[in-house]
């Protein structure tokens, strides 16, 4: 018999969901957590340079770079984790909102997720190489749960219904990597606004968060404005905002995409079971 796996206590559980609640509220920054803020204005740098020569010293975003590189190597030491992750994202029409206990193991990619809210009790499991590299599902509730588990592809079209990017760029690795990727194409160009938050606050987590905002929409810039979120204790990724440009001139960007790590536990020891669809702690 595998053995029982389980998220903390009941009460721990009930916290995570008031906390989700407060940090998933719209807020601006502390107002008195005044930012630095460097701004580059000019045009384009020569687009012919690779992303590496192109990033000129004098750009705001290279110590932005420079911070989100010494996440990446706090993550390096990182071989597993447990969390409770929220979730808020635009897909088509529908705002997405949803709150899940995690568990991550880096090696292999493996993911396990439990909702608790939205569709309470669903179960996803994904372990890179394994089970056909296909996700398990199962529904906590309603009809649906009498089906059990299935099997779907991560990026098909039922996996997608809800969310913008499939499981396989899930948790806080995936996310400091697409955040350093897209700076580094970035650093390319200017008409860059960047600002240093080294006080901010995320519900009771101390942070310092980067803002990079884009004045004007370009083809080469993804989103309006970024916001990333650094625990300032473990220099974690804990938060990621990604908004759109507003539609007039008098409009609020858009929020597209928030992704939120609490109750973050690194290095528990996660082992084979925690990812096995056969562990009783588990209804698949």
């Amino acid at each position: 018999m595998l053995p029982i796996a389980r998220f903390g206590t009941a009460p721990t559980a009930l916290t995570a969901v008031a906390m989700a609640a407060a940090l998933t509220m719209p807020r601006p920054l502390d107002a008195a957590d005044e930012p630095v803020k460097r701004v580059a204005n000019a045009s384009t740098v020569d687009g012919s340079s690779s992303a590496t020569d192109a990033i000129s010293q004098e750009h705001p975003i290279v110590p932005a770079l420079r911070i989100a590189r010494s996440v990446a190597e706090a993550l390096d030491a990182v071989d597993d984790y447990e969390a409770t992750f929220i979730k808020r994202e635009r897909v088509g029409n529908r705002m997405i909102h949803q709150t899940m206990q995690m568990k991550v193991r880096h090696k292999p990619f493996s993911v396990y997720l439990k909702y608790v809210t939205e569709h309470p009790g669903r179960e996803v499991l994904y372990v890179s190489g394994q089970n056909s590299n296909q996700l398990l599902v199962h529904e906590g509730e309603g009809l649906k749960s009498l089906v059990g588990t299935i099997s779907l592809a991560p990026d098909g079209p039922i996996a997608m219904e809800e969310n913008r990017y499939p499981i396989t760029r899930i948790g806080m690795r995936r996310l400091i990597d697409m955040v350093i990727v897209a700076w580094e194409k970035e650093a390319r160009y200017k008409e860059t606004d960047v600002r240093f938050y080294p006080n901010a606050k995320l519900g009771e987590i101390e942070c310092r968060v980067i803002e990079c905002v884009h004045p004007v929409q370009r083809e080469h810039f993804p989103f309006h404005k970024c916001r990333l979120y650094i625990d300032r204790n473990t220099n974690l990724p804990v938060r990621i905002e990604n908004y759109g440009w507003p539609t007039d001139g008098n409009a609020k960007a858009p929020l597209l995409e928030e992704y939120t790590y609490v109750n973050v536990r690194t290095n528990v020891g996660l082992s084979d079971a925690d990812f096995n669809p056969e562990n009783t702690a588990y209804a698949f």
